[in-house]
């Protein structure tokens, strides 16, 4: 039992940095240098969201309530940006092309989901 949710989590790693390689041929002045960057790039944003992410959506909890939610892709575009300075390989130019990078990801990633459930 605990190797299939190991194996899930893995593949679920996996498939967070097939999107990110994805969003990089939609959306311009997204950048990943190649797969292995998006994996630590990967990392990099999970650990953000988990932390800074977390706290700033509790902060910002009535605008997105107020927004329907749309004030949490601004979050998300944030945490690209943080990430890009951080993880090597991985660059996102401006707030634009985050902002667009982090819908497009939602986009993706619920994709993904539909497929793999």
């Amino acid at each position: 039992m605990q190797f299939l949710s190991i194996l899930r989590l893995l593949l679920r790693w996996f498939f967070h940095a097939l999107a990110l390689l994805i969003v990089t041929y939609i959306v311009p002045g997204f950048h990943v240098a190649s797969f292995s960057a998006a994996l630590i790039a990967v990392l990099i944003i999970g650990f953000l969201n988990m932390t800074l992410g977390l706290l700033l959506k509790a902060i910002t909890l009535p605008l997105g309530i107020l927004t329907l939610g749309i004030f949490f892709l601004v979050i998300n575009a944030i945490i690209l940006l943080f990430a890009s300075r951080i993880a090597p390989g991985f660059r996102v130019d401006n707030f634009g092309a985050a902002f667009i990078g982090a819908v497009v990801l939602a986009i993706v990633h619920v994709l993904f989901s539909m497929i793999t459930d």
